[in-house]
């Protein structure tokens, strides 16, 4: 589904901005750069997943419980206890 992506990687892209202002901080701004290159690539794919969905999702009902859908999946997976029976 692609609030699933979306979600993906709008979590992927907060990673990168966070690790790109990071090495900003630390002086590191080669590896700056190449972390707010795939920050924006995240970004952008977000965006393209989220178009998708709204021509999918034909009312904002409909769109709620798919996002809340997207949203709780990803927390599982990224649970540490996810892995664990």
């Amino acid at each position: 589904m692609s609030l699933d992506e979306a979600a993906r990687q709008l979590e992927l892209a907060a990673h990168d901005t966070q690790v790109a202002f990071d090495c900003i901080g630390l002086g590191d701004i080669e590896r700056a750069h190449t972390h707010t290159i795939t920050a924006r690539a995240a970004a952008d794919a977000a965006e393209a997943a989220l178009r998708i969905a709204l021509t999918q999702l034909k009312t904002p009902e409909e769109a709620e419980r798919a996002g809340e859908e997207a949203i709780q999946r990803l927390q599982r997976e990224m649970s540490p206890h996810a892995s664990q029976p």
